[in-house]
């Protein structure tokens, strides 16, 4: 069947899954976050084996079908993860899909997603889809969709804001969700507790000095430790706590341990869809410096630092948060600056 996001969020409540699912659309927030959806839904019904296949040339389909025949023997229930970010999986593709949904393999989803979408994407393999699951096409908001989005955004995230202040935020993005969900997720670090209104939202973007904490983040995983050091200094002169900057660094940290994790690190950078671009090269600096287990230590570091914040270890939290940034920064001198998890 063919439905949309807020149906298919519905049917995500219910207690049985179908064998498959297409989640297509340009708007790369909305597809990622409803994909997001289903493979939390699928984890807690039991499909607790999940094999990642990212198409891109001289992708090899006959892996869908050696996926939907092998099944851990530490698992009863499996999702596939498809992602086909141009939509088209060509002649070959088009044929597995088809022969998947032919048969469907017992206790196995497919799950889909695609980057674009338009009428021309559509054939058999994707009616082959609707026909024993669903097709999801997310399209952009409208203008005048975008405020109540943000409202309901800034809700889930714990941030009561006037609707004068959500239009305002409205336009400065200008349907630009991406730009919208980092800064909902900025305003509610900085403004937990209370309600945000126009005043208050101007201030906040207006004074930059309130947002080091993200400039902070930026230069540690850019390799700029003075100047992440200095951020961290002036943050402490000023008397900001501790446990909301780790709110961010976090996210970013497990972010960067998702990226080292992929088997391709690019197929992984256009998923995580990060915004703006130009931080992209960012993580890519990082990355060449350090692997999977160097990311590892820096958030068994930060859990360290939570601990200490909340009076529940001994030790000086600004201290080790400055270890921490040095060791994101200069990955090679980790060793001395931190501890293994």
């Amino acid at each position: 069947m063919a439905t949309s996001l807020s149906a298919f969020r519905k049917h995500l409540t219910g207690n049985d899954l179908k064998p498959a699912y297409l989640l297509a659309g340009a708007e790369h927030l909305l597809v990622i976050e409803a994909a997001d959806a289903l493979r939390a839904r699928a984890k807690e019904l039991g499909y607790l084996e999940r094999e990642i296949l990212d198409v891109e040339a001289n992708f090899d389909w006959n892996r869908l079908a050696d996926a939907s025949r092998s099944l851990s023997l530490f698992a009863s229930r499996k999702l596939i993860d498809l992602r086909l970010p141009s939509g088209k999986p060509g002649k070959d593709g088009a044929a597995a899909i088809t022969e998947f949904c032919a048969a469907p393999p017992p206790d196995t989803v497919l799950l889909v997603t695609a980057n674009d979408w338009s009428k021309k994407h559509e054939g058999a393999w994707s009616a082959a889809i609707e026909r024993v699951g669903a097709l999801v096409t997310v399209w952009p908001l409208k203008r005048e969709e975008l405020p109540d989005w943000i409202g309901a955004r800034m809700a889930s995230r714990g941030l009561k804001a006037t609707p004068d202040a959500i239009a305002l935020l409205a336009e400065r993005v200008e349907g630009n969700l991406l730009a919208a969900a980092q800064e909902v997720d900025k305003l509610a670090l900085l403004h937990a507790g209370s309600t945000l209104d126009v005043e208050a939202l101007e201030a906040s973007v207006a004074d930059d000095a309130r947002y080091d904490v993200f400039r902070l983040t930026d230069a540690a995983i850019g390799g700029d430790a003075g100047r992440a050091l200095h951020i961290v200094a002036g943050l402490r002169a000023e008397g900001e706590e501790i446990i909301p900057l780790l709110g961010w660094l976090l996210t970013q940290l497990r972010l960067l341990l998702r990226l080292a994790s992929a088997p391709n690190v690019d197929a992984a950078l256009r998923n995580e869809r990060i915004w703006p671009q130009a931080r992209e090269g960012l993580f890519r600096r990082a990355l060449k410096s350090a692997g999977r287990e160097h990311w590892e230590r820096c958030l068994a570091q930060a859990g360290r630092i939570d601990a200490i914040a909340k009076g529940r270890a001994p030790g000086d939290a600004w201290r080790e948060l400055e270890r921490l940034i040095a060791a994101i920064a200069q990955p090679r001198r980790a060793g001395a600056l931190i501890a293994s998890p």
